[in-house]
C-alpha cells in the first residue's frame, strides 16, 4: 500500500478524511474512531455474516479505546443482503435517535445501505471493509433499487475507511474476483476518456486521470496471486479500489472511473439479471464480462480509417429525435428504466449540422487519438484471459445471457446513460452495428 499515495489522494477527497488499510488494522479500529469522532458514540451495522467475520473484533477495538457503544443493528445473514431502500427505512428507524456515528462493518450492500441511512440521519459514518469487492468504500452515492429499479442515490462517502489486509484475504474468492473485475474495467473506462477528450465533449482532468490510471497496471499486474490469496496482491487491489472510489470524490464525477463497461452492468443490473443467483450477481462480474465486450469493439473500431470517414454518408442516416426516441422505448420494457434512458439519449442527441461538425473533428484527430488508444488499451483477449486468472466469469452465458441477449445490449447500453463513450462515436460514425456484426460472425471475437 503506497501511504503517500492514497494520503495524496484524500487531499482532494470531498467527504472521505482517513483511510487505514493494513494487516492488523481491525485492532485499531478504536484508536482511528477516536481520531476522527472525538466524544462520540458509536453504533455497529452489520449482517449476522459479516459480524461474524469482523464485527466482534470492530467491537472489542472500540470498546478498548472507550468508545461508548449502542445497541448493534445486525441484519440477518440469509438471504443474501440486497440493497433495496426498504432496508435503508429499517435502519433509519432503528438509528434514529440513537446520537451514535454508525460503523458499517461489510462490504458493498453493506456499505451502500449504511451510507444512504446515515445521510438521511444527518450524520457521518465510517465503514471497516470485509471484502475488496468493489470500488464504493471510498465513492459517493449509493447504488439502491427504489421505485422498481436500480439507481443511484445521492448520499456523501464515509468520512474514515478501514480495511485489515488479514480479514480482506479471508473473504469469499467470489467478492474478491468481483473487486478485481471492477478495478480492471477501469481499462476500458480510460479509453472512453480519451475519446470524450478527444473530440470535446469532456475534457480530460489530469488529477481525476492520475488517481486511477498511474498506478492501475499496477494493481491489476497479479490476478493469480491474488486468486490464491496473496496479502500483497490484496494490498494492491484494495489500494486500487479505495483510490478509484476517492478520484470520483475529487472529480465529482463517477468519469474517472466508469465508462461503457458500466453502462452495460448498469443496464444488465436494472433489468435485474442474476438478482436470483444465491449469491446475487455481482456488481463487478457484470463490470468484467462488460469491458471485455467494450475492448472487443474498440479493436474493431481501431481496425478502420476514420480519418477517410464519409461524413456525408453517416449524417444522411442520421435519424431524428423522434426515431430515436422511439427506437428507445422499443428496446426497454420496464417502464422507470424506459424514461430514464429517453433522458438520458436526449441529453446527447445531436441534431444533423452538429453531428457534422463533431465527425470532421473525428477525422482531424483520429490519427493522434488511435494511437493514445492503442497505447493505452489491452486488448479483448488479454482482458479475458487476467479475468480468467483472477476467477472471475468472461462470457455472457456465465452470468445468464444468451448471445442475442448479450449482442443486443451494445444497442441497449448505449441508450441509458448520457456519458460520452465509444459506443456514442462508432454510433455517429455509423459503425456501431457494422464492429457488432464482426465481433459475432463466423471467427470473430463473440463467435459461438
Amino acid at each position: 500500500m503506497s501511504d503517500e499515495r492514497i494520503k495524496d489522494a484524500l487531499r482532494g477527497a470531498t467527504d472521505t478524511e482517513d483511510v487505514e488499510i493494513s494487516s492488523g488494522a481491525l485492532s485499531r479500529v478504536g484508536e482511528v474512531f477516536s481520531k476522527n469522532f472525538p466524544g462520540r458514540a458509536a453504533v455497529i451495522v452489520a449482517d449476522e455474516n459479516t459480524f461474524g467475520v469482523a464485527g466482534e473484533g470492530t467491537r472489542d477495538s472500540l470498546e478498548e479505546a472507550g468508545v461508548e457503544l449502542r445497541e448493534p443493528y445486525v441484519f440477518p445473514g440469509t438471504p443474501t443482503l440486497y440493497a433495496k431502500y426498504s432496508n435503508i427505512e429499517k435502519l433509519v428507524e432503528a438509528l434514529r435517535g440513537t446520537d451514535a456515528v454508525p460503523v458499517a462493518v461489510g462490504s458493498g450492500t453493506l456499505n451502500d445501505i449504511a451510507k444512504r441511512a446515515a445521510h438521511e440521519l444527518g450524520e457521518p459514518y465510517m465503514c471497516v471493509g470485509t471484502a475488496a469487492s468493489m470500488d464504493g468504500y471510498t465513492a459517493f452515492g449509493a447504488s439502491i433499487e427504489k421505485d422498481g429499479h436500480k439507481q443511484t442515490l445521492t448520499c456523501p462517502a464515509p468520512k474514515v475507511v478501514v480495511g485489515d489486509v488479514d480479514v480482506l484475504v479471508g473473504a469469499p474468492e467470489d467478492m474478491t474476483a468481483a473487486g478485481y473485475a471492477d478495478l480492471l474495467g477501469k481499462i476500458t473506462s480510460g479509453a472512453d476518456w480519451l475519446v470524450a477528450d478527444a473530440l470535446e465533449v469532456e475534457e480530460i482532468d489530469p488529477d481525476g486521470w492520475s488517481l486511477v490510471q498511474d498506478g492501475l497496471r499496477e494493481w491489476v499486474e497479479n490476478p493469480e496471486g491474488l486468486a490464491a490469496g496473496d496479502p500483497e496482491a490484496m494490498d494492491l487491489l484494495t489500494e486500487g479500489l479505495v483510490m478509484s472510489g476517492l478520484s470520483m470524490q475529487s472529480y465529482q464525477s463517477s468519469r474517472t472511473a466508469s465508462g461503457a463497461e458500466h453502462q452495460f452492468s448498469h443496464l444488465w443490473e436494472g433489468e435485474g439479471l442474476g438478482r436470483d443467483r444465491n449469491p446475487p450477481l455481482s456488481h463487478g462480474f457484470k463490470v468484467g464480462v462488460g469491458s471485455i465486450a467494450v475492448a472487443a469493439l474498440f479493436e474493431r473500431v481501431l481496425e478502420r480509417d476514420l480519418s477517410s470517414l464519409d461524413v456525408g454518408a453517416a449524417v444522411g442516416k442520421w435519424p431524428s429525435w423522434d426515431e430515436v426516441e422511439a427506437h428507445v422505448r422499443s428496446v426497454h420494457t420496464i417502464d422507470e428504466l424506459e424514461e430514464a434512458a429517453v433522458k438520458q439519449s436526449g441529453a446527447k442527441y445531436l441534431n444533423a449540422d452538429e453531428l457534422r461538425e463533431r465527425l470532421e473533428l473525428l477525422k482531424r484527430v483520429w490519427p493522434e487519438l488511435s494511437g493514445k488508444l492503442r497505447e493505452h488499451s489491452l486488448s479483448a483477449g488479454e482482458l479475458r484471459g487476467m479475468l480468467v486468472d483472477a476467477g472471475c466469469p468472461v462470457s455472457p452465458e456465465e452470468i445468464g445471457l444468451g448471445r442475442d441477449e448479450f449482442r443486443a445490449t451494445y444497442r441497449r447500453a448505449l441508450t441509458i446513460r448520457s456519458r460520452y463513450t465509444v459506443l456514442d462515436l462508432s454510433n455517429e460514425a455509423g459503425i456501431l452495428d457494422g464492429c457488432v456484426d464482426e465481433l459475432f460472425a463466423p471467427g470473430g471475437f463473440w463467435a459461438t
